[in-house]
């Protein structure tokens, strides 16, 4: 993940710079949109012609999933066109269908269990605050419910290593498929009633 970060920063400066590399010339990506946005889909879509390659912008009600074709099938028939899938849906379950039967790496741009890259871009801004090599002893404190942007920030602290605080109200937890391996796993990740309690020394 911190490669990944170091890479996105890389490239960042390069386009500032005006000296944007190109790698992903010749290459597609379909963008499958069945929950809307607005960062979400500029930013792919600029990103993957900065980067010399050609966005596929796809609304749920343009294609068969879920009426008439599996999730197996639409993997399947997309890995056949593009070079890789991007999916913002609701239902986690779709998602890892598709990547289980895709060709092609797909990527998660958003379910109602994780938001990997929205993380990605705080973890980066966090980089670009701090320093790459301050980032395994950040703490990091999250206030509000256990959605899925907090599920994904549990995810990133059980891979990076820094701490994490969440304070949720009773009853909106993070889901326990999420934290329970993660705090079994080592992770320094930890659940608090309030506010205070998270944000200290964060």
């Amino acid at each position: 993940m911190r490669a990944l970060l170091r890479r996105a920063a890389e490239l960042k400066h390069m386009q500032k710079a005006g000296n944007c590399p190109t790698p992903l010339v010749g290459r597609s990506l379909a963008m499958v949109f069945e929950k809307a946005s607005t960062r979400t889909r500029v930013s792919f879509d600029v990103g993957m012609r900065q980067l010399g390659g050609h966005p596929l912008m796809l609304r749920g009600d343009e294609l068969q999933l879920g009426r008439g074709e599996s999730a197996a099938d639409t993997a399947q028939v997309l890995g056949r066109y593009v070079d890789g899938i991007m999916v913002r849906t609701f239902g986690h379950d779709k998602i890892e269908a598709l990547a289980e039967h895709s060709p092609v790496p797909v990527i998660n741009a958003l379910t109602d269990r994780l938001h990997p890259c929205q993380i990605l871009a705080d973890l980066q801004t966090c980089a670009e605050a701090f320093g790459d090599d301050a980032l395994p002893g950040l703490r990091v404190a999250w206030i509000g419910d256990g959605n899925n942007v907090a599920h994904s920030w549990i995810n990133a602290a059980w891979v990076l290593g820094f701490e994490l605080r969440l304070a949720c109200p009773e009853g909106y937890e993070p889901n326990p498929a999420v934290l329970e391996p993660a705090v079994r796993a080592g992770a320094r990740v930890s659940v608090v009633r309030a506010p205070a309690a998270a944000a200290e020394g964060a």
